[in-house]
């Protein structure tokens, strides 16, 4: 996995400042004085940063901006960063501040003069987050992991050294769904997918794989059809935490993992499909969810299953017109191959349903490019049977700073997905494209048990930056889905 930077909260003792390497970070307020952090920087600058701060530059600049002093006299840094802020960072402000950081860390080490600010803890974390790099498949100089280290100093050090673990443990859950997206699928196989969720046991969780013949014998023939023209066998893994009191129901968190998607014989236009080795960010998301509550060892039963196949075009492969029986037991006609998230889904959701009798269900799916138009790489799509559950799940999305947004569902939707051969077919036409998915996934719902859809399409990897991320895998969901649990679930 990718190396996760392990921040350090010291006490701030300004005589380290002149042969700290790498970047030093000042957190300036507009019209504020300097704290005792920034006057060292001065003083050791011969004034640059007094200066620097009366310019107009920095006048012009709003909080959570910054501007750089390159090679300052004075100093072994190879750059003092100059972040405006307010006199009081708010959780946001302190994110954004951690962004500018870990963007800067590039391979150089940084140290801030945080002082008497609060929220460091999420500083920290966005700077973590954001000096993520996959570096797998680069080779020589390029792919070097060079070693850089992140100092905070500040004059509670003791009290934010206690949120360390806390900072690694979800960083580690992102950084491994990340990787798990980055990945080509020639090395993302559904086998090598099953083997990295397996190393979850290392932290306690319990982990199974059903192969073909026991799915088989389930009767998931909805999933085992999306998956039966690839070389790669469909596999469903089932990840447990057991952290919660005995006996106390699991929130079931449910992943689609299609380590490739061709569309199968409805088959994808060649441009842009090099795209598709995203198509497992479900499963991506659900296992990295399952490392940070294992990391952090929380006081929740969870249970984590994933879905994995490969949509492969061949002889052998499910074909426009087909019906297949799912493990419900309904028969569904396929109109178009490449709607193959959904019938993977449905059968790993009855699935987690008959067995775990979970207190609520959570999918997410990279499922649908009409939700990508709806409402573009900002925010997820989001579906619910229950406004309480739902209302949860976007606060915790809210806080997180994670996009999400709730789209309806309703009975005449369900008139789109009519069949005349089967008992209903799974595509409903290019209108509400994203909503008729989700009303497909509802039938495998039972009744009273609350569920919410997230359809990631355009989230879970984007062209570029995010605010915590570089351009490809955002680890989107890993951190309101694990606050979502720390606040329904736990104590």
């Amino acid at each position: 996995m990718t190396d996760v930077i392990k921040p350090t909260f010291a006490p701030l003792d300004i005589d380290t400042l002149a042969e700290a390497e790498g970047r030093v970070v000042v957190l300036a307020v507009d019209g504020g004085p300097m704290d005792k952090g920034a006057r060292r920087v001065n003083r050791l600058t011969k004034g640059a940063l007094e200066r620097y701060l009366e310019s107009e530059a920095f006048g012009k600049m709003k909080p959570g901006q910054s501007g750089t002093l390159a090679w300052p006299a004075g100093m072994a840094a190879e750059a003092v960063e100059v972040v405006k802020v307010d006199k009081r960072l708010t959780p946001e402000a302190a994110r954004k501040v951690g962004a500018i950081v870990g963007k800067a860390l590039g391979s150089a080490s940084a140290t801030v003069i945080a002082g008497s600010h609060k929220h460091l803890d999420q500083l920290a974390l966005a700077a973590v987050l954001r000096a993520y790099s996959f570096l797998d498949h680069k080779t020589g100089e390029a792919g070097e992991v060079k070693a850089r280290s992140l100092t905070l100093l500040t004059n509670q050090s003791e009290e934010w050294a206690d949120s360390v673990d806390g900072i690694l443990a979800v960083a580690e859950g992102v950084f491994l769904t990340r990787d798990l997206v980055n990945e080509p699928a020639n090395v993302l196989t559904t086998t090598e997918f099953a083997a990295r969720a397996e190393a979850l046991s290392d932290l306690g969780v319990e982990v199974e794989v059903l192969e073909e013949d026991e799915l088989e014998k389930l009767g998931m023939r909805a999933l085992l059809g999306v998956g039966q023209g690839s070389e790669s066998p469909s596999k469903v893994v089932v990840m447990q935490w057991n952290g919660g009191a005995k006996g106390n129901a699991p929130l079931a968190l449910v992943g689609k993992g299609v380590v490739f998607d061709t569309g199968g014989i409805s088959i994808k236009p060649g441009a842009g499909m090099e795209d598709m080795t995203m198509d497992m960010g479900g499963a991506g998301t659900v296992t990295g969810v399952m490392k940070t509550l294992a990391r952090r060892k929380a006081k929740a039963n969870v249970v984590g299953l994933i879905g994995l196949v490969e949509n492969m075009p061949d002889g052998r492969a499910q074909r426009p017109g087909d019906i297949v029986k799912t493990m419900k037991g309904d028969t569904v006609e396929i109109i178009n191959t490449d709607a193959e998230g959904r019938m993977v889904l449905c059968d790993v959701l009855w699935y987690a349903q008959e067995r775990f009798k979970p207190a609520g269900v959570v999918d997410l799916a990279t499922l649908t490019g009409a939700c990508v138009i709806a409402l573009g790489h900002e925010n997820a799509g989001v579906f619910s049977n229950d406004d309480d559950f739902c209302q949860g799940f976007l606060k915790a999305a809210q806080t997180e700073e994670e996009g999400a947004w709730r789209l309806p569902l309703g009975e005449a939707y369900d008139k789109l997905l009519e069949s005349a051969k089967a008992d209903f077919k799974h595509v409903g036409g290019r209108p509400a494209g994203s909503i008729t998915a989700a009303q497909f996934l509802q039938r495998f719902i039972k009744e009273d048990v609350p569920w919410i859809h997230l359809d990631i399409a355009g989230v879970a990897d984007v062209k570029a930056d995010t605010a915590l991320a570089p351009k490809g895998a955002t680890g989107w969901g890993v951190r309101a889905l694990d606050r979502l649990v720390a606040e329904r679930y736990e104590g």
